[in-house]
Formats: C-alpha cells, structure tokens, sequence
C-alpha cells in the first residue's frame, strides 16, 4: 500500500484515518469498526463492500 495514497485516504463513513492491515490486504476504520478491502491494489472504499470488525479487532 502506497504511504502517500494512505495518509489522504479516509473512511468514507467517519472521515477519520485509516489503518493498513498487511496480512488481510485491507484498509481498518477502528472508529466505524469497518475494514476495506483492497482488490488488485486499489482500495475499495464502499461501506457496502466492507465487512464489519469483531470486537476484538477495534479495541486494540
């Protein structure tokens, strides 16, 4: 993931930061508990498209 695309990318829900998750090649909004998934290199940012975190996943 490109760090420049990261630092201007925001939740399309919240518009609060992102952050990359490398081992699930997704993009991570702790604050709308979402995760983006990223499909050959771009990020998918649809709330409809993401999947919904677990708790564990937004309270790290």
């Amino acid at each position: 993931m490109d760090a420049k695309l990261l630092q201007i990318l925001v939740c399309p829900v919240t518009k609060g930061a992102l952050i990359y998750n490398k081992e699930k090649n997704e993009l991570i909004s702790k604050s709308a508990r979402l995760a983006y998934p990223i499909k050959d290199g771009i990020p998918v940012m649809l709330e409809e498209e993401a999947r919904h975190l677990e708790q564990d996943e937004y309270t790290e």
